[in-house]
């Protein structure tokens, strides 16, 4: 995908609209070689400034956030201002756990614990009496008020514990906390985030994936998937990988299978979806194509690819 993109050329944060379609490697490049980078956005400030200057502009335009594949997730406060401090953190016994899935947003207790739930689940939250998920959340409160409610200071105030002490018990209330793998291009820290409505900005697709937690060969992995499901994942782009990687880190063995198969006879690499194998993950090393070979995914490390012989024994991953 080529796209526009925006600029920043100085600390005075001096914004140029580029009217050049460009890739996000391309655009980050050419701000390096005749600015200084692609924009980092601090705050709703920096957004509206960035409204302003490409209004009379329909197409979207890049800015310097990346998804780091083989980044490790790190806490924020949904307040940019507030960084987040892992010493004064006040988490729950065994939290966070990931305990149904990736839960990449926070929620806190009647008794002010911390807890991690998956983003797409509708809570309360401190700003608005109505259920929402944690990025509707952050909208309405950004729209109508500041900002969810961020960092400790704010969420042990004496009015935020006199809000909550009228929920139940076991009832979760949305805050500000969320960890993510995105990064700005210009290497600052900063954790504003102004995701569009609908994007899915976790870059997951939990309603096509499943994966099963059972030790088969290839094969066996295969007719199980096409009888219960749909057939073996395929992988055709870097959405694909990230969201493949993220389920398979919760897998028992060290890899996991794909829908990936070698034909010796045609010295060919196939995805058994009849995709063709363009997008490309491997390993570096690996061995020369042999028969009897499939491809499976690390489910640590950087999630590379990895040639195995069909005899060998993972869990494995399912389209629905």
């Amino acid at each position: 995908m080529a796209s526009p993109l925006f600029n920043l050329v100085s600390q005075l944060y001096e914004f140029h609209y580029i009217n050049e379609a460009k890739n996000w490697t391309e655009a980050q490049q050419y701000c390096r070689e005749k600015h200084t980078d692609l924009v980092t956005v601090t705050n709703m400030k920096d957004m509206k400034r960035l409204i302003n200057i490409s209004a009379g502009y329909q197409s979207e335009a890049w800015i310097g956030l990346y998804y780091q594949t083989d980044g490790t997730r790190k806490w924020h406060w949904s307040q940019s201002e507030v960084k987040f401090n892992e010493s004064e953190t006040n988490w729950n016994t065994n939290e966070p756990n990931d305990a149904t899935g990736v839960q990449n947003c926070g929620i806190i207790w009647k008794n002010l614990k911390w807890g991690d739930l998956s983003c797409n689940d509708h809570r309360y939250f401190l700003c608005y009496d109505e259920n929402k998920t944690w990025t509707e959340a952050q909208s309405y409160c950004r729209e109508n008020h500041t900002d969810l409610i961020s960092g400790t200071k704010q969420i042990e105030d004496e009015e935020v514990k006199n809000e909550i002490s009228h929920v139940g018990s076991n009832t979760y209330i949305l805050t500000g906390l969320f960890r993510d793998t995105w990064r700005w291009s210009d290497g600052s820290s900063f954790s504003f985030r102004h995701w569009n409505k609908g994007f899915d900005y976790q870059a997951r697709y939990d309603d096509e994936l499943i994966l099963i937690k059972e030790n088969k060969t290839w094969e066996d992995a295969l007719y199980y998937c096409r009888d219960h499901h749909h057939d073996l994942v395929t992988i055709t782009n870097m959405e694909d990988q990230i969201s493949v990687q993220q389920e398979a880190q919760f897998a028992s063995t060290d890899h996991v299978w794909m829908g990936l198969h070698y034909a010796w006879s045609l010295d060919l690499w196939f995805w058994v979806s009849d995709e063709v194998v363009r997008y490309k993950n491997w390993a570096s090393n690996e061995p020369m194509d042999d028969c009897d070979m499939s491809g499976a995914m690390e489910t640590g490390g950087k999630h590379k690819w990895r040639k195995k012989r069909d005899s060998e024994k993972f869990n494995f991953i399912c389209s629905k």
